[in-house]
């Protein structure tokens, strides 16, 4: 009996409709804190890679008191749009309809909704009463390889319909703003709102071929979040693109090994960018430049999980993959997230 190999039929994406450039954010800033960021903070924040990025409100709604109901309600009501519009457009790609799909993989780290938010999506998008769904929590910015490589699992063990994937955050809502401490100053600074819908299946597309994760001990203080009292507090260690060359780099080359492959054999990777710093270290281990990566950070920003989805759909849009191609993440854990894709 042959193995089922689940393709990447399409890719969908989506932001929110509120846009603000970096040099805004800079200004909101010293607006909120009342005069001017000191030099070297405002170089920090001003050397992102990031040019604009989409927020779920207008930027005068997150100084404003908010508590955890507050942030709910956006959430509930801003995600299905875009889980929508992200969907509806990878389903028109696929040349599929809702009721085609067997199963639902979503992705989301900044809101929680019970039930859960494709749950709520099943008769409102027309998907069949008996379609799964698989909610997946925690992963924050590696979210979206590691769904991608647990929907291609799903299609392998049930291949009679193609599976969705979706990988959503509205990060701008998830931070408590009140303090305005360094941290949540970064936070403003790097992370945005978007959405993200692939769909798993048998046709025309990229194969995806092998998906793995690793987890290095004792680092939960590298990537993260504290509950607070009406947000999260951002946990974000300085040195991680240090360790994308001292650790990630040796357990992406193993990674590749398995695979028969070296970095040198791959196409453009599509990275999660994380920050211009991260984009740095990334393409001084890849020898590439990352231009795709570098494109989505600058008019996208740090959307979390459906970040190196987005930079999927820009590489797929260039032409049909000629070489394997790797996605990578890094997120909470701390881990690293690798898949990889073949012609």
């Amino acid at each position: 009996m042959s193995q089922i190999l689940p393709h990447l039929l399409s890719i969908g994406t989506a932001v929110p409709p509120h846009c603000i450039t970096q040099a805004q954010v800079l200004e909101i800033l010293a607006e909120a804190k009342g005069k001017a960021l000191p030099p070297r903070m405002a170089e920090i924040l001003g050397n992102t890679g990031i040019e604009q990025r989409h927020i779920a409100m207008p930027p005068e709604y997150y100084f404003g008191q908010r508590s955890w109901a507050d942030r709910a309600k956006v959430y509930e009501e801003i995600a299905a749009d875009m889980f929508q519009g992200a969907t509806n457009q990878a389903l028109k790609r696929a040349g599929l309809a809702a009721s085609d799909i067997g199963q639902i993989v979503f992705v989301s780290t900044t809101g929680t909704m019970t039930p859960s938010l494709p749950s709520r999506m099943i008769a409102v998008m027309g998907f069949t009463p008996d379609t799964r769904c698989v909610p997946l929590f925690g992963h924050g910015c590696a979210g979206g390889v590691i769904g991608l490589g647990v929907a291609a699992d799903l299609y392998r063990a049930v291949p009679d319909k193609p599976v969705l994937l979706v990988s959503l955050e509205l990060c701008s809502i998830a931070y408590d703003h009140a303090r305005m401490d360094k941290k949540d100053m970064v936070a403003l600074a790097l992370f945005a709102d978007g959405c993200a819908a692939a769909v798993i299946g048998d046709g025309v597309g990229p194969q995806l071929s092998t998906f793995a994760s690793h987890v290095w001990a004792d680092t939960l203080d590298m990537m993260g979040w504290e509950i607070g009292d009406t947000g999260f507090d951002l946990v974000l260690a300085r040195d991680i693109p240090v360790f994308v060359n001292s650790h990630f780099a040796p357990v992406c080359d193993a990674f590749m090994v398995a695979q028969g492959l070296n970095k040198f054999d791959i196409a453009e990777p599509a990275c999660h960018p994380g920050g211009g710093r991260v984009v740095d270290a990334l393409a001084e281990y890849f020898g590439d430049n990352l231009e795709t990566t570098r494109s989505v950070l600058r008019q996208y920003g740090n959307m979390s999980s459906p970040t190196a989805l987005f930079v999927l759909e820009s590489l797929l849009a260039k032409g049909p993959l000629a070489k394997p191609t790797l996605m990578t993440a890094l997120g909470p854990g701390f881990v690293a997230a690798m898949g990889l894709l073949r012609p």
